[in-house]
Formats: C-alpha cells, sequence, structure tokens
C-alpha cells in the first residue's frame, strides 16, 4: 500500500509482514512485554475513537512527556489518525520550559510516563487554559491513566467516524510540534508534516541492512526527531522494535537481545571506547602489548589503500581482540547509525576495523532531519565526513560557508514565529542550517563548525570553538570543554575532566582519590592536564590554541542543564552559570 501519511505505515506493517509477537517491545520490572501488530493497531484504533469522544479535532495539540516506551506508539498513531498534532515533549527540560511549551502550543491534553514526571508539571498545570485532561501510563491518585481512555474508546468505538475523516488528512498537514532543545533561548516550535517525515522514510530505508527477521534497540529520545524518524523507518521494514529500559541498561540490553542495529550520539560511543580502553590498561604483559597493538592497528584503519601485510595483521586483531568487543554489543550488530553530533573520525576507524560498522549522518530537527549520511554504497562513506547529501535534498555552500539546503524534509516553519521562519527559509525556498561545511572532493559533506558558536578574538581572529572541542575530547582525560575567548586576546576553556578515567589513572600512579573537587585541585593531575592541553594545542595555530582553561568539579549533564536532551552544549547557559569562572580566566 501507499504510505504518504505517518499513520500509513501501521497498517502497511500488518499486510506487509509475517505475524510476529514483537512488533513492538517495553520492559516493565524486568520483564520484556511484546505487542503484536494487532494489538498496536487495536489500542491506537481505540485511543482515536476516545479522543473523538472528548472532543478532539483536526490540528488539536496533544503532549506526551515520557521515555521510550510502546505507549508513546499507541498514542501517536491515535493522534495523527486522526489529523490531531502530536507535540511530544522530552522529559528531562525544566518547568520553565514545560510551561513555554505546553502554553505555547495550546495543548489540549498531556500524558505523562508516571508519578515523578507528573509532579515535575503539576504545579503549573492550572496556569494552561488550554488543558483540557491530563494522563499517566501508570495508575496513580491524582489524574486519570491511559487504560482509562483505551476503555472509554472500547465503549464508544467509531471506526466509520476515523474512516471518514483519514482521507482529509493531506501529506502537507502539520503532524508535529517538535520542540527544540533550546541551545540558545526559548524552545522554537518546528512544524513538521506528514510529507516532511514520509519523504525520509521513503528515501533512507535503503540504506538500513535490517528486515522484519531482525531486532533493533532503541534508546535516544523518542521526542527527538533523530530517533523519531528512525522507528518509522523500523516499522516500514518490519522490524521488530525494543526499547531499552533507560541508559544505564543499554550495554545489558545489547548483550540480552542481540540486535542488528541500533542508533546512537558519539557521546555514548565515546563512554564505550573509554571503557574498553580503561580495561586494555589493566591487562598485564603479553595481554596488554596484544590489546594496545589491534587498538592502534584500528586507529589505522581506512577503506582502501591499505597493504596486503595489514590486513593480514587486522584479520588476526579481529580474531583475538575485536571479536571481545563485538560480543560486549550482543555479536550480531550490523550497523549502528550515528548523529546529533559530531563523531569523532579515529572512533569511526576503529569501531570499523573491529567489525563493528558505524555510519555518521547530519541533520536538525528543521530537516526532519537527515541532509547527508554516509552509506554503504559504493564511495558513500568517507571517514570525518557525515556522507554525502540524501537523493531528494540539494545542498550549496553558501559564501560565508554556511551549509544550505532545499528539498521535502524541510519544515513548514517555525509555529507562531513567521518573521524567524522567514529568517530561517529565504525567499529561495534554501534552508539555512546555521552549520559550516564544505563539500569534499569525492562529494562528501564535512562539517567544519556552528556559523553562531563562532566568536572573534581581540586580535581580529575568528574561532570556531567546536572544532577545538571535538579535538580535545578525543582525550580520555576529557569529558567536556566549552572553548570561550569572544572580545578576549586569546581563546580559554572550562574543562569537565573524564572522572571515572580520573580514579582510574590515580590509582594506576598510587594516588588517594577522594573527591571531585579536591582531585582537580591536585598538583599531579593538574600538571597531568597541563600536559595533555599542551599535545592537544600541538593541532591549531597559535591564535587557536588554549591559553588558560578551569578544571570544573563536576560532571555536565542533562538534568544539571548544560547538555541539551540530545547531549549537546547549551552554550548561552553555560556561559551564564559560570560568568564569573569565564571572567576569571581573563
Amino acid at each position: 500500500m501507499e504510505v504518504t501519511r505517518i499513520f500509513d505505515l501501521v497498517p502497511r506493517y500488518k499486510n506487509n509482514f509475517k505475524i510476529k509477537d514483537d512488533a513492538l517491545v517495553g520492559k516493565e520490572d524486568g520483564a520484556w512485554i511484546k505487542h503484536s501488530i494487532d494489538y498496536y493497531i487495536e489500542t491506537a484504533n481505540n485511543i482515536s475513537y476516545a479522543f473523538l469522544k472528548l472532543g478532539v479535532k483536526k490540528g488539536d495539540k496533544i503532549a506526551t512527556i515520557t521515555q521510550n516506551r510502546p505507549e508513546w506508539n499507541f498514542l501517536d498513531t491515535g493522534i495523527l489518525q486522526i489529523g490531531a498534532v502530536h507535540v511530544p515533549i522530552y522529559p528531562t527540560i525544566s518547568e520553565s520550559d514545560y510551561k513555554y511549551i505546553l502554553k505555547h502550543a495550546e495543548v489540549k491534553f498531556v500524558f505523562v510516563a508516571g508519578k515523578e514526571l507528573l509532579t515535575k508539571i503539576e504545579r503549573i498545570l492550572p496556569e494552561i487554559p488550554s488543558i483540557e485532561g491530563v494522563y499517566t501510563f501508570k495508575q496513580t491518585e491524582k489524574v486519570k491513566y491511559l487504560q482509562e481512555l483505551i476503555d472509554l474508546g472500547k465503549n464508544n468505538p467509531a471506526p466509520e467516524k476515523v474512516k471518514e475523516i483519514n482521507p482529509t488528512i493531506q501529506p502537507d498537514d502539520i503532524a508535529t510540534l517538535i520542540y527544540t532543545s533550546g541551545t540558545t533561548g526559548s524552545p522554537k516550535g518546528v512544524m513538521l508534516t506528514h510529507n516532511n517525515i514520509i519523504s525520509q522514510v521513503l528515501t533512507l530505508h535503503k540504506f538500513f541492512p535490517v528486515d522484519e527477521t531482525c531486532r533493533v534497540l532503541s534508546y535516544l529520545p523518542i521526542s527527538h526527531v533523530y530517533e523519531r524518524t528512525n522507528l518509522y523507518i523500523y516499522q516500514y521494514l518490519g522490524v521488530s522494535l525494543y526499547y531499552a529500559e533507560n541508559i544505564g541498561t543499554i550495554a545489558d540490553n545489547l548483550k540480552e537481545l542481540k540486535p542488528e542495529m541500533f542508533t546512537s550520539v558519539p557521546r555514548l560511543l565515546e563512554k564505550v571506547y573509554d571503557k574498553i580502553i580503561a580495561k586494555g590498561r589493566k591487562l598485564t604483559g603479553i595481554k596488554k602489548t596484544l590489546f594496545f597493538w589491534a587498538v592502534n592497528l584500528g586507529l589505522d584503519y581506512e577503506e582502501t589503500g591499505k597493504s596486503w601485510f595489514y590486513k593480514i595483521q587486522l584479520k588476526l586483531a579481529n580474531k583475538l581482540i575485536f571479536n571481545k568487543w563485538r560480543e560486549a554489543l550482543g555479536n550480531n550488530l550490523r550497523v549502528i547509525v550515528s548523529g546529533g553530533a559530531a563523531l569523532q573520525p579515529r572512533l569511526a576507524r576503529v569501531y570499523t576495523a573491529a567489525q563493528i560498522e558505524i555510519l555518521e549522518g547530519y541533520g536538525l530537527t528543521e530537516t526532519s532531519p537527515v541532509i547527508a549520511v554516509n552509506t554503504f554504497e559504493p564511495n558513500g562513506r568517507k571517514f570525518g565526513t557525515v556522507g554525502k547529501p540524501i537523493s531528494n535534498i540539494e545542498i550549496k555552500i553558501a559564501g560565508d560557508d554556511e551549509i544550505l539546503c532545499k528539498g521535502p524534509g524541510v519544515m513548514k516553519g517555525y509555529f507562531k514565529e513567521p518573521e524567524m521562519t522567514k529568517e530561517a527559509i529565504d525567499k529561495d525556498g534554501w534552508f539555512h542550517t546555521g552549520d559550516l561545511g564544505r563539500i569534499e572532493p569525492e562529494g562528501h559533506l564535512k562539517i567544519t563548525g556552528r556559523k553562531k558558536a563562532m566568536f572573534k578574538t581581540a586580535m581580529g581572529k575568528y574561532i570556531s570553538p567546536e572544532h577545538i572541542e571535538n579535538r580535545f575530547v578525543e582525550s580520555p582525560f576529557v569529558d567536556a570543554i566549552l572553548v570561550v575567548g569572544e572580545n578576549q586576546k586569546f581563546a580559554a576553556a572550562l574543562v569537565v575532566p573524564d572522572f571515572p578515567h580520573i580514579k582510574s589513572w590515580c590509582a594506576v600512579k598510587g594516588i588517594t582519590y577522594t573527591t571531585n573537587s579536591e582531585m582537580v585541585n591536585n598538583d599531579e593531575v593538574k600538571r597531568r592536564f597541563k600536559r595533555e592541553v599542551n599535545e592537544v594545542n600541538n593541532n591549531f595555530g597559535a591564535y587557536e590554541q588554549i591559553k588558560k582553561y578551569k578544571l570544573m568539579e563536576e560532571e555536565w549533564t542533562i538534568q544539571t542543564r548544560e547538555l541539551t536532551a540530545n547531549l549537546k552544549l547549551r552554550r548561552k547557559y553555560i556561559c551564564e552559570k559560570y560568568k564569573d569562572e569565564i571572567e576569571g580566566l581573563f
């Protein structure tokens, strides 16, 4: 059947693929709860009937605030197939952001995972006049819960009404409002249509090396368009979708499920690699020698051009060392797709050398999201790039190196923000990404920085901080870094140490680890960081080098608001929060 609206994917799954009990799976109290496609359809239909009974009309906004779980999918389809608009909201944002989004979107009904998330929003609910009802997925004493809505639909079936509404929902109708996580200012409501997202599904599915016999694990926030579009692609391919319990259980879930694929952000891949290296450092004798021989081979990996002797060594390394890496990830992976931020080329090389295929892509919420991606096609992958533009996207590089794009994935605009929309999409239809880049000779796109993040020093030199930051986080000692120096004589930085690595290093050096705050002021630790900074600085010109830095005493997290929900630095927030520390550097 033809797929032109998002909700067309679910009946297509039923019609095109074999019957199985794990079309959609979540984990409750330590047990995997499986749902067939028939159950999925029945539940989504009952939700639609209930919404109609409650007076929901085409264009009404319905919000979900939850971690990844099957109920999100049931609601998503139930919302979309009656022409309502799904507003998925990150479960980790601040109360002020919840208030802004719910009020700005004029949300009619809100669904939250449970008591904890309800507590985060219940104080602000009376201040949002548009809200008519609040539901939790698990029963609480305070509000209704999802099963009550499903039961309402069961008792008031309206299949003919849904059938009547269906043809009125056009591909160009708004399907979702996705509020950007707000690295600066208030969140912006990105209006994405059914066609925006379906155009991605129809273009990208051929790059996913999975089929109806496969299982995938999902852990990235489902409220972000990156993971959400991937979930729709899985449905298009008939794949069994399993939701990880939480970010802390990913390693266990991978070993248990042995999935063929998952999508990730570089930060997780960096953490996995750092843990592997930390274990390698604890080895002794020939085992340690072989381990780092294999790692160094991997770091030197190239797709083509390597000698026969290198290939023989790599084959041996895979048999002796890298096979354990694959086992830790379930030993069944066909690919990991990485996006959301820049992936260090060294990681792409070493994982690929270990026969853990990684494909890096690039895009934005405003582009539904993919603009370019590395693929397994001939000449489709190049380390250090985000791949070639996908077939239905046109790219050009502006005079100031900003990446512009045009295609069916580009958003309809920002909700209630016509001037902001005009600023983002010019009169010729080009969307201005705000990212800087260049097209490599073979057609691959390379990201070189963020336009708004660039700053000019007092010496008149322009600095792209992300370029410097990406090199620094290659160090196992550095968890995160923010480069600053606008209108100053030199570049400086706030540096968050990788505290688990510092603990490991201290143990090797015979240094007693006390607290994070004491260790960043320990003379030996400070000397080691000075050496690390000096080594990384050698990769840059004199004006780009970090002249002063401050070691931070606490990790930056989503909860403490230094990181966005997709683990990018909230640059403006960090600069405001640590204003005194930054001023002290100059």
